[in-house]
Order: C-alpha cells, then structure tokens, then sequence
C-alpha cells in the first residue's frame, strides 16, 4: 500500500460487514449492485483512499470466515479517519447508506469496525473476523472501534 500524500506511520482500517436480504442476482439487491462499481471507484479516488480488498475469492472466504452465505464484507485502508467520514458522509456514497436498510438485514451487532495498522501493512479477512470478534465481545476499545466511539493509533480516545 501507498500513501498518496506525505508518508504516515498509522493507517486506519474499515471493514463493515452486512447480511444480504437475497441473493445478489435477485431483484431485491439490483438497487445495490447497480451502484457498486460507481462507489468502488469513487472510493479509489478519493482524497485519502490506500487500498481495498477487489476479490471474488476473499468474498467467498469472508462468507466462510464468518459463517454467512450471503455476507458481503467491504474491507479497506484510508490515510485518516477524517479521510474515510468524508467518503461515507459527503459524496455519493451517503446516498447509498441511506438506502441500506433496503438492501441488508438489520444487524443486532456492530457491522463497522474501524482500527489502526501501521502503514504498508495489508490487512485480511481473517484479521477483520478477529477485530469483529473483540468489538461483539468488548465493545468499542482501540483494538476495534466505530464512528461514533474512536480512537487514535495510540488507543487514546477522540
């Protein structure tokens, strides 16, 4: 990974995870995947972008990690925190989370964890399910946190 501005010793991970209400060639879920490839790319240029997980393969490994056939997982990696809330909150993509409830299952559980790598560090599914696993257990701490309860690369909260 590479930072697009000046070198960074911290990274911030995002990874939210959601329960698909049919399966992703059914009319149910065309409003969403219409969008897809629209939001992945504006994710890719945008101010901040690192990187992002691109593979059919770690979709299906992800299902299987977390025990969910038709789980989607959107795993990726942004310069700061505030880089990552203009993304969700001030572009195009905001329209789309909007709509989610449309799209996705309610979740009793966090389906957004957020947490600090050291830059040039590429994350996986596997770390992902073990971040959701201490978030589901212990709530927001700096190993895995939300939007609304943060911290920064050193575990102090924002």
């Amino acid at each position: 990974m590479q930072s697009s501005g000046k070198p960074l010793a911290f990274h911030l991970v995002h990874c939210n995870v959601a329960t698909m209400r049919g399966e992703s060639h059914q009319a149910v879920m065309a409003g969403f995947f219409e969008r897809l490839d629209a939001l992945n790319a504006l994710a890719d240029r945008s101010p901040g972008f690192v990187w992002r997980l691109d593979s059919e393969e770690q979709e299906v490994l992800a299902a299987r990690i977390f025990d969910n056939d038709r789980l989607l997982v959107n795993l990726s990696v942004w310069e700061t925190l505030e880089a990552l809330e203009h993304y969700v909150y001030r572009t195009a993509h905001a329209d789309a989370l909007r709509q989610r409830a449309a799209w996705f299952e309610p979740s009793a559980r966090a389906s957004l964890a957020l947490w600090w790598i050291p830059a040039g560090h590429t994350p996986d599914v596997e770390e992902a399910k073990a971040r959701f696993d201490k978030l589901w257990a212990n709530g927001p701490t700096p190993d895995a946190f939300g939007f609304r309860r943060r911290f920064d690369p050193g575990g102090n909260p924002l």
